[in-house]
C-alpha cells in the first residue's frame, strides 16, 4: 500500500477512464489502410496524442485539417463498445468535482460523446485538444489542468496510460501514476512514470475534510 497526498487529480481520458481502444483501433486502422500505412504501427503512433499531430507526421503534404475532420467524424460514429474502465466510475464518485480535471487529447465534442457512452459524468474541469495550442507530450495540457483547479502542478497527481501523456505530466512537474491498459511497463517507465498499476481498480481516494487534502492509495504499485 502506497499513500500519495495531493490537492488535485488530473485524469487522462482514453485508456484511463474510458475504454475506447477497439474503436480507436478500428478508426485508425481503416485510415491507415486507405493511405497505405501499416495499421498496427499507426494505431500505436496515434494513441494518447492529438489526431492532427499523427496526420501531420504521416502525411506532411496532405490536407491536415480535412483528414483530421474525417478521423473525428469516424470516431464520433464509432462508440458502440465504448465503456468505462475498471474503477473509473467509483473514483470519480469519490472525488469532489472541484478537485479533479479530465485532460485529454480528444476534441471536446469527441470527449463528451465518449464519456456519455461510457456512462461517466462530464467534469466540472475539462481540458481538451480545443483548449491548448500544444498537445501532449508538451506540458501545456496538464499545466492548464492544474490551473483550472487552482492547484500548483507539483501538488497534483496525473493518471495516464500513454508514454506521451506520462511525458506531458512529468514535464508539467506533476507526479504521474501510469496504468498499463494500453502500454507496457517498460514503455511507461522509460517515459518517467513514478508508479505503475494495472488500472483504477487498484487505486482509491481518501479525503481529509479538515484540510481538503486527498490521498490516493495504491493497492499495487511500483
Amino acid at each position: 500500500m502506497i499513500s500519495l497526498p495531493c490537492l488535485g487529480v488530473l485524469f487522462d481520458m482514453d485508456g484511463v477512464l474510458v475504454d475506447s481502444t477497439p474503436a480507436v483501433a478500428r478508426v485508425w486502422s481503416g485510415w491507415a489502410r486507405e493511405h497505405g500505412f501499416e495499421p498496427e504501427a499507426v494505431v500505436k503512433q496515434a494513441h494518447g496524442r492529438p489526431s492532427i499531430a499523427t496526420i501531420r507526421e504521416l502525411l506532411p503534404h496532405g490536407d491536415h485539417h480535412a483528414e483530421d475532420r474525417e478521423v473525428e467524424r469516424r470516431e464520433l460514429e464509432d462508440v458502440e463498445d465504448v465503456v468505462a474502465m475498471p474503477g473509473a466510475a467509483e473514483m470519480l464518485r469519490t472525488l469532489p468535482t472541484n478537485r479533479y480535471a479530465i485532460v485529454t487529447s480528444a476534441t471536446r465534442r469527441l470527449a463528451e460523446v465518449r464519456l456519455r457512452a461510457a456512462g461517466l459524468p462530464i467534469p466540472q474541469h475539462f481540458v481538451t485538444f480545443n483548449d491548448v495550442k500544444r498537445g501532449k507530450p508538451n506540458p501545456d495540457p496538464y499545466l492548464m489542468g492544474a490551473e483550472t483547479l487552482q492547484v500548483p502542478p507539483a501538488n497534483c497527481i496525473v493518471i495516464e496510460d500513454a508514454p506521451s501523456g506520462v511525458r506531458a505530466g512529468k514535464a508539467a512537474r506533476a507526479r504521474v501514476i501510469a496504468v498499463r491498459t494500453t502500454s507496457n511497463d517498460a514503455e511507461l517507465a522509460e517515459a518517467g512514470a513514478d508508479w505503475i498499476i494495472a488500472d483504477l481498480s487498484f487505486l482509491h481516494a481518501e479525503l481529509n475534510p479538515a484540510d481538503g487534502e486527498i490521498a490516493l492509495v495504491l493497492n499495487q504499485g511500483r
